[in-house]
């Protein structure tokens, strides 16, 4: 009994911490955005910004699921869960970098990709797109992830 208490506890310690920098992360970085009347957010360093958040949070989700993969009191269900998120986790990078080295291909400044289960969002430098440029991105995300066009969404970002 004893070490399932130390089990949640160290759960609970992990996600409290998970969910304190991505709570300091929005915070702090708040103060830089600026969202305008169309709904375009303008920022002069939202891109390095984004993606230093999406590593912080993806570096914690990683030691949460490391942690439980080497204590020993873990499930093996757990233990195998752990595995398959941990995985995903990779796939998911891997797709997002495919996905924004392609879109800059196109002839885009920067782009970053976010992707979840079901939707993806594309942010891209540019003050707007024309219907060519939307089609061009939709291809390729289409070809990556199979999404339908309502799943993606393209954000400009000046």
């Amino acid at each position: 009994m004893v070490t399932k208490k130390k089990k949640i506890i160290v759960l609970s310690v992990m996600m409290g911490l998970l969910v304190l920098t991505g709570f300091l992360n929005i915070t702090l970085n708040n103060s830089n955005d600026v969202v305008d009347t169309s709904g375009t957010v303008s920022t002069a360093n939202f891109f390095t910004s984004y993606r230093t958040d999406r590593d912080e949070a993806r570096t914690q989700e990683k030691l949460y699921y490391t942690a439980i993969l080497e204590s020993a009191s873990s499930s093996a269900e757990a233990k195998t869960s752990a595995e398959e998120a941990l995985a995903d986790i990779a796939a998911q990078i891997e797709s997002e970098l495919y996905l924004e080295g392609n879109i800059k291909a196109k002839g885009f400044d920067d782009v970053v990709v976010s992707m979840t289960e079901n939707f993806v969002n594309v942010m891209v430098k540019s003050a707007e797109l024309t219907d060519a440029q939307v089609a061009q991105i939709v291809q390729v995300v289409q070809e990556q992830t199979n999404k339908s066009i309502d799943n993606i969404k393209i954000i400009p970002v000046e």
